[in-house]
């Protein structure tokens, strides 16, 4: 596919970076160059120890950083823990959205520009699944109660899945952050995503934000692909 020249990288395009080190992901970082402002930095780099080293590197280097640690614990934890990363200069933070863990994050955030977004049912569950958990709600009774949630502890927003968008964006109104995961262009492979929809059908349902990992970073040409991803957007 040719690429207008004047495409640009789109802020609302979110970028994990899913990979098992940090060498991986500033290799990721740098094949896309100018093409992404946005990215995800989730468990897995957590999990080396290195992580909030990277997410520093990127907010020097002017990028926004969304930190997708999914806080879950007790309230007095999650509010110090947001403390701390409300220290860090990043933008987003995720926590479940649970009525105590999202008032202790709303709560250790404090004065800070730290997001607070609140999962609400992750895109790789069906109703299905939450039914053999014990829910004997469907993904979106859950989802529109876990809004409802949010807002009442004074949260930024939700993570959503881009069919559950335009009921968040309904009861959110105007400014609440609506960040949807499962977002596959028409030309990828869905994957794991059980509830996927394309970046012009998430950011016409309400989407503020659009989360795009693999069709990106596997791609042959990173950089390629999410300026594509970009031009798509535009035209939503």
């Amino acid at each position: 596919m040719a690429l207008d020249l004047a495409v640009r990288c789109d802020p609302r395009l979110i970028v994990p970076l899913d990979f098992p080190t940090v060498a991986d992901a500033r290799r990721a970082v740098g094949a896309l160059d100018d093409a992404v402002a946005f990215y995800k930095v989730g468990l897995e780099l957590f999990a080396t120890g290195e992580g909030m080293d990277l997410a520093r590197e990127l907010k020097a280097k002017g990028k926004q950083v969304f930190l997708d640690w999914k806080l879950h614990d007790i309230g007095t934890t999650v509010q110090r823990s947001a403390a701390v990363l409300a220290d860090s200069g990043c933008d987003f933070l995720t926590v479940h959205a649970e009525p105590q863990v999202l008032e202790a994050a709303v709560r250790g955030r404090g004065r800070s520009n730290l997001k607070i977004l609140g999962v609400t049912v992750l895109t790789s569950l069906t109703d299905a699944d939450l039914l053999e958990m014990g829910f004997s709600e469907t993904a979106r009774s859950l989802v529109e109660r876990r809004i409802h949630h949010a807002m009442a502890a004074g949260a930024d927003g939700v993570i959503a899945s881009p069919h559950e968008a335009a009921l968040a964006r309904s009861i959110g109104g105007e400014g609440f952050l609506v960040v949807t995961p499962g977002v596959r262009p028409d030309w990828s492979a869905r994957n794991d995503q059980a509830r996927a929809a394309t970046p012009a059908e998430a950011l016409k349902a309400g989407a503020s934000h659009i989360v795009c990992g693999r069709p990106i970073t596997a791609a042959n040409d990173p950089r390629e692909a999410a300026l594509r991803i970009a031009a798509e957007m535009a035209g939503a």
